[in-house]
């Protein structure tokens, strides 16, 4: 019975061998049926007991079998995916704000610059005074700035340069470091507007850092970024936290520098600002203004992309179209 009992098969053939070898007409439990004739009279209810018992077991046995193997999972079943959903949706595609940013970062990555990140909520102190921004400066206005209303000195960052500051009061040159997030900026929203865009800006602070460097720096990102025979140039600008300031344009990517709607006949595309760490931040930071000098740069993703990709309205990129957003999935 022990046997029976433990029987086992690796598949339904194993189990018609199974029920071949136990119940068949020239089985062994009809064998025992015949011997079963031989026995004495006064032994036939006892032993004709066991044997309808150990026919039981194993015809109970044989189905359990049979049933176990019959609604087992196929083998194409026991691999098959079973977090997926009932109805597979089709693999979507990597939004152009991310590829782009990741290129861009990649870009710098090469040259040695690392992701430093920082709080969308910030404090006056790091989005402004401590770039020397002065208290009446017009970005501080509410019409430029969203301000937490209980407490004015909490607001949404309004550009990624805060993260420099932060990183500059907690570390000591040399500080080479790219800053990608969203920024926030109180804005009508239109096709060449929008309340928040997203950022990259870099820091580099070191002994003897120069003009020259920061130049270097700039071509060798438009290079990589719009091809090796882009131009640039660049134009004295202001900034708060820079001095010298400038912005950079490259020769336009479209027409090959040559003039076209695009860059509005001038042959040159702006695309960001620049310049060298003004004094008064290096400072306000903690960092020694006649030891060390930097340069910081920055500019927004959405701007390089629609020259990458030709987005003509902002407001595109957070739609969440997918009509819009596959068309970018062999850019993946």
């Amino acid at each position: 019975m022990a046997e029976i009992a433990n029987a086992s098969a690796p598949d339904l053939k194993g189990v018609e061998e199974l029920r071949i070898k136990y119940l068949s007409k020239k089985g062994e439990i009809s064998a025992l049926m015949q011997e079963f004739r031989t026995v004495a009279a006064d032994q036939k209810r006892e032993l004709g007991q066991r044997l309808n018992e150990l026919k039981n077991l194993a015809t109970d046995r044989i189905n359990a079998l049979r049933e176990q193997l019959e609604n087992a999972p196929s083998a194409s079943e026991l691999s098959a995916d079973l977090s997926r959903t009932a109805a597979p949706l089709p693999l979507g595609a990597r939004h152009p704000l991310s590829l782009v940013r990741d290129e861009i970062v990649s870009i710098f990555s090469r040259l040695g610059f690392t992701i430093a990140e920082g709080p969308e909520i910030e404090d006056d102190w790091h989005v402004f005074s401590s770039l020397n921004f002065a208290d009446d400066h017009p970005a501080r206005d509410m019409q430029d700035t969203f301000f937490i209303q209980r407490n004015p000195d909490i607001l949404l960052r309004t550009h990624t340069s805060s993260v420099q500051s932060r990183v500059m009061e907690t570390s000591r040159p040399p500080i080479r470091i790219i800053c990608p997030g969203r920024v926030y900026r109180n804005e009508a929203i239109s096709a060449r507007a929008h309340c928040f865009f997203h950022q990259v800006e870099a820091l580099y602070v070191d002994e003897n850092v120069s003009y020259a460097d920061l130049r270097q720096t700039l071509l060798y990102f438009a290079r990589e970024m719009f091809g090796a025979d882009t131009k640039i140039r660049l134009r004295p600008s202001y900034f708060p936290f820079t001095e010298p300031s400038a912005e950079m344009d490259i020769s336009c990517n479209i027409c090959g520098g040559k003039g076209c709607a695009f860059c509005k006949h001038t042959g040159w595309v702006e695309i960001l600002g620049c310049g060298m760490v003004d004094p008064n931040v290096l400072e306000a930071c903690g960092i020694d203004s006649k030891k060390y000098s930097g340069f910081a740069l920055g500019m927004g993703v959405e701007r390089i992309t629609n020259l990458k990709y030709r987005v003509k309205d902002l407001r595109m990129f957070s739609e969440n179209d997918r009509r819009f957003l596959n068309q970018f999935q062999a850019a993946h």
